[in-house]
């Protein structure tokens, strides 16, 4: 067995198991648990939970709401029930074992009203596959691709749902109209980068079931200052 390595965020609040070498989660993971944001009462679906670290999250800052982690690889989803039982808190979240494209809303339990996800967004012919195959599978598109995840998304979310992804900065064109061509309308946009000196590198874009019309871009979000410490901002994503 893989070794896995034990970290802790929000304070120690949260621990957290993760592969040594394989795959691991990233800030973007952070960024997720915060830009969804539930109200009270909601059910949010997380689409590849990998080590379950947004399922942990949003439970964690969130009491009242409900979070269902889906991970297509056996030994994520095992490792990601493990962090959900060391944090005590498998009264609020559930794993389910699954190929998202084949994910049913009895898998579920009915529609929810958030679905986050951070995909595997690198085309098959772009870029070396990784030979670690948790990594690759969570990277290129080998087991999902754009299409069949929006078109899960929106089976999956009930009327007026909300929806969030971080992808690529060069694939905003295709992830804008691939949400609107599927029926979860593009609502708000973020560019996120490295450094303030930096191009872009990520995009996170919020989506609605069945929204009308209407992008507002907001302002960029910087991860790190010059110096390669943190920024305010994402410090506060980071705190307990």
């Amino acid at each position: 067995m893989e070794p896995l390595t034990r970290d802790h965020f929000f304070n120690g609040n949260i621990v957290l198991n993760q592969p040594g070498t394989g795959y691991r989660f990233s800030i973007d993971a952070v960024i997720l648990a915060h830009l969804a944001c539930p109200a009270p009462g909601e059910t949010v679906l997380d689409l590849g939970t990998g080590c379950g670290v947004i399922p942990i999250m949003l439970a964690f800052r969130h009491p009242e709401v409900r979070v269902i982690g889906v991970e297509i690889q056996p030994s994520l989803s095992r490792l990601a029930r493990q962090n959900v039982a060391d944090n005590r808190l498998a009264d609020r979240i559930r794993i389910v074992d699954k190929d998202m494209g084949q994910l049913s809303l009895a898998d579920i339990g009915g529609p929810v009203d958030r679905v986050v996800t951070n995909p595997p967004y690198r085309k098959l012919d772009s870029g070396r596959i990784n030979a670690d195959s948790q990594r690759a599978v969570a990277r290129h598109e080998l087991k999902i691709d754009l299409e069949t995840l929006l078109l899960t998304t929106r089976r999956m979310l009930r009327k007026s749902g909300r929806f969030f992804i971080i992808y690529p900065s060069v694939r905003t064109v295709d992830l804008v109209a691939a949400m609107r061509s599927t029926g979860l309308e593009p609502k708000a946009l973020t560019m996120i980068h490295s450094k303030p000196a930096l191009p872009a590198r990520l995009v996170a874009v919020a989506g609605i079931k069945g929204g009308r019309p209407g992008l507002e871009v907001g302002p960029p979000l910087y991860l790190y200052h010059e110096d390669g410490t943190y920024t305010r901002a994402v410090e506060a994503m980071f705190s307990g």
